[in-house]
């Protein structure tokens, strides 16, 4: 049986916290995989339990100082490699429509809800950042990431108003909510 690795990530766009990217190699069918964002987070739990007791997998986070730095497709494409080098597949499969020109790598959009493999991986990145997001509250509770995960929200940006930016939030996202107008007369 050829065995396929199904990659997927978290946290692509949001203003704060980690990018997380996650791959799995499942041993035998899971009942109820399904795009994370289609699942309750309790639904999300039980299913990351089953997962990573019953499936190769292997997690990868970049923060948000490493987006900053190197930029968000230079942590995707380091993600991808990472979990290519790790997980040994007959294929790799990821969530999206590029391949970042890496070899051996196909690309799907939408595979998270249609391929187990890539919706495995989809929970395991979204759980897990999910609840890192959750952790970075206890220490940030001004900005509410327990609640909007790190997006652009309103009230995100109005606590970044209020507060300024923390450590944990990506410096090289511009926030068109936050830029001061000008005006050439």
């Amino acid at each position: 049986m050829k065995s396929l690795c199904g990659i997927d990530e978290a946290g692509r766009g949001p203003l704060a916290g980690p990018l997380v990217m996650a791959g799995v190699i499942l041993y035998e069918p899971i009942e109820g995989l399904t795009d994370s964002k289609k699942l309750t987070e309790k639904r999300r739990e039980a299913l990351y339990e089953t997962i990573v007791k019953d499936a190769a997998w292997h997690i990868v986070s970049f923060d948000a100082a490493a987006i900053d730095k190197k930029g968000i497709s230079a942590c995707l494409i380091a993600g991808l490699k990472e979990i290519m080098r790790t997980l040994l597949a007959a294929e790799y499969l990821f969530d999206g429509n590029t391949t970042f020109g890496i070899a051996g790598l196909r690309c799907q959009v939408k595979a998270d809800l249609t391929v187990p493999q890539v919706s495995a991986a989809s929970i395991l990145a979204k759980v897990t950042r999910d609840r890192t997001m959750v952790e970075l509250a206890k220490a940030y509770p001004a900005y509410g990431f327990e609640r909007h995960k790190g997006y652009g929200t309103q009230s995100h940006i109005e606590a970044i108003r209020k507060n300024g930016y923390t450590p944990v939030h990506r410096r090289s996202y511009r926030i068109k909510a936050l830029e001061q107008p000008t005006f050439d007369f």
